[in-house]
C-alpha cells in the first residue's frame, strides 16, 4: 500500500458515510489536488494517496475488510493492482493516465500497462482515537488510559497467516516475484506483457494450509490499553502523537503510531477564546450604583472582586493569569468577567417609593449627554 493512515482521515469522512458522501468527498479532493491544477511539491502524493482511500472505500467487499482489520486486511489480500482494478472513477477525466504516471502502471486498470512488483514487509497502519474532555480537564491536564482496537499478529500464526507448523510455500507460478511475463507471437511482431500472478495475487507467497485463528489474513483484532497524557491547555483538535501504538506491521516492519485526537466540550459557565476566559457575572443595579464586593469562579478557584460606584453594564474586568495555560508554556490566559447589570422587574411599594425620591434628586439626563439613560431611570420607566 501506498499510505498507512486512515482512509477515513484521509477523506475526512465518519465510518459510517454512504457510498455518495464517498464519492462526494473524493470528487472535491481529486478537483483540489489534480497534478495537472495544483503544483505543490505533495499534490502529487496526497492524489495518490486519496485515490487509493477512495478505491477502497468504494468497493463493498474491500471496505468491509478495511473496517474489520483495518490495513491489514488489505495488505493481506490485495495488491495494488487489485485495488484499482474495479474502482468505479466514473467522470474523471484522465483519472487512469494520472493515477498510472504516478503509481508506475498497473495492468487492466485504465488501459495502461505495467504492474505491481512484490513488496516487502509491509509498516502497521497509524490510527485515530477522538477523545472528549471537559474544560476543566484540558485546563489542569490529566493522565489516562484508554482502550484501542486494532489489528495484531496473530499469535498462533505470528502473523505468517499460516497453519502453525508450516510456512507460506513460493508461488511455483511467478517463483515468488508476484509478476508473470507472456511472450505473444503476432503478425506484427512480438509482444511481451506483463500481469499479477493470479495464483498468489502479487504476494510472490502461496498459503497452502491456512491459520485457522485468523483464516490465513496473519492478523486478529485486539483491545489494548494505552496511557495518554492530556497536557495542560489542550484545545479542539489538538493531535497526540504515540509511537508504536498503531496496528502491527507484517513480520519483520514497524508498527504504525497511535494519534488520539482531543475534543474539548462546550462548558455552561465559561467561554473559551484562545487562551482567554469569559466568564458572565450578573450583578445588582444597586451594586452597579454604589460599588461593592463580588466573588467570582474561575478554572482555578473562586476570586474576590471589587465593583466600583457607577459600574454600567457590560463593563469587563480582567483577571490576570486566570484563563488556560499556554500549552507547553509557563503562563496562562486571562479571565475576562462580563458585568450584567440586572433590572428588578417587581418592587415592593417602598422600594418603589424610595426610587421615586431618588429620582427627584437626579439631575436631569441632557439627551445625547455620554451615558444615556442611567440605571434608575431605567428602573422608572419599567415602574411606569
Amino acid at each position: 500500500m501506498s499510505t498507512t493512515r486512515d482512509y477515513y482521515e484521509i477523506l475526512d469522512l465518519s465510518k459510517d458515510a454512504t457510498e455518495s458522501e464517498i464519492k462526494k468527498a473524493y470528487r472535491k479532493l481529486a478537483l483540489k489536488y489534480h497534478p495537472d491544477k495544483n503544483k505543490d511539491e505533495d499534490a502529487a502524493d496526497k492524489f495518490k494517496e486519496m485515490s487509493e482511500a477512495y478505491a477502497v472505500l468504494s468497493d463493498p467487499e474491500k471496505r468491509e475488510q478495511y473496517d474489520r482489520f483495518g490495513h491489514a486486511g488489505i495488505d493481506g489480500r490485495y495488491t495494488q493492482e487489485d485495488i484499482f482494478r474495479n474502482a468505479d472513477f466514473g467522470g474523471f477525466e484522465d483519472l487512469g493516465d494520472i493515477l498510472g504516471s504516478i503509481f508506475g502502471g498497473f495492468g487492466g486498470f485504465g488501459g495502461f500497462g505495467g504492474g505491481q512488483r512484490r513488496q516487502g514487509p509491509s509498516r502497521g497502519s497509524d490510527l485515530r482515537y477522538d477523545m472528549t474532555v471537559t474544560l476543566e480537564q484540558a485546563a489542569s491536564g490529566f493522565d489516562t488510559t484508554i482502550n484501542v482496537p486494532r489489528a495484531e499478529n496473530c499469535e498462533s500464526c505470528s502473523g505468517t497467516g499460516a497453519k502453525p507448523g508450516t510456512s507460506p510455500k513460493r508461488c511455483s507460478t511467478c517463483q515468488g516475484s508476484g509478476q508473470v511475463t507472456q511472450v505473444r507471437n503476432t503478425p506484427f511482431g512480438r509482444f511481451m506483457s506483463t500481469s499479477t500472478c493470479s495464483t498468489c495475487h502479487g504476494r510472490g507467497e502461496f498459503i497452502e494450509d491456512p491459520c485457522p485463528a485468523c483464516k490465513g489474513t496473519g492478523k486478529q483484532k485486539k483491545v489494548r490499553k494505552i496511557s495518554v497524557k492530556v497536557p495542560k491547555g489542550a484545545d479542539n483538535g489538538l493531535r497526540l502523537k504515540i509511537r508504536g501504538e498503531g496496528e502491527q506491521g507484517s513480520p519483520g516492519a514497524p508498527s504504525g503510531d497511535l494519534y488520539v485526537v482531543i475534543h474539548v466540550e462546550q462548558n455552561d459557565q465559561f467561554q473559551r477564546v484562545g487562551d482567554d476566559i469569559i466568564y458572565e457575572q450578573p450583578i445588582s443595579f444597586t451594586m452597579a450604583a454604589l460599588g461593592g464586593g463580588i466573588t467570582v469562579p474561575t478554572l482555578h478557584g473562586k476570586v474576590k472582586m471589587t465593583i466600583k460606584p457607577g459600574t454600567q453594564t457590560h463593563s469587563i474586568l480582567r483577571l490576570k493569569g486566570k484563563g488556560m495555560p499556554h500549552l507547553h508554556g509557563h503562563s496562562n490566559g486571562d479571565q475576562l468577567v462580563k458585568l450584567i447589570v440586572k433590572t428588578p422587574t417587581k418592587l415592593t411599594g417602598d422600594q418603589k417609593e424610595l426610587l421615586r425620591k431618588f429620582q427627584e434628586t437626579e439631575a436631569p439626563v441632557v439627551k445625547g449627554s455620554k451615558g444615556g439613560k442611567g440605571i434608575f431611570d431605567k428602573v422608572k420607566d419599567i415602574i411606569d
